[in-house]
């Protein structure tokens, strides 16, 4: 399977993932419609989402520029790899 190059297919593709999420969201606080359920359920979206943002822009822009993200499992095997290499120096 090859990467999509189509800006609107990209845009779609962004939107289908907010609708999911949405729908999601929805289903659960219908279940279990309570404030605090809300409040958590927006407070962990909100945790992940900024995670995210720190794992691919924070780290490529401020903390390492030379490395290039792939995905979440590319970022875990970079702090591995950092981690075991600061190791060895002691």
């Amino acid at each position: 399977m090859t990467d999509i190059t189509s800006h609107s297919l990209i845009i779609i593709k962004g939107f289908l993932f907010l609708l999911l999420g949405c729908i999601a969201a929805s289903l659960i606080i219908a279940e279990h419609p309570t404030l605090k359920l809300g409040l958590l359920l927006a407070v962990s979206i909100w945790a992940c989402c900024r995670f995210y943002y720190f794992a691919f822009y924070v780290i490529g822009h401020y903390v390492d520029s030379s490395y290039k993200f792939a995905g979440l499992g590319s970022f875990l095997m970079y702090l591995f790899r950092r981690r075991c290499a600061s190791q060895e120096n002691l």
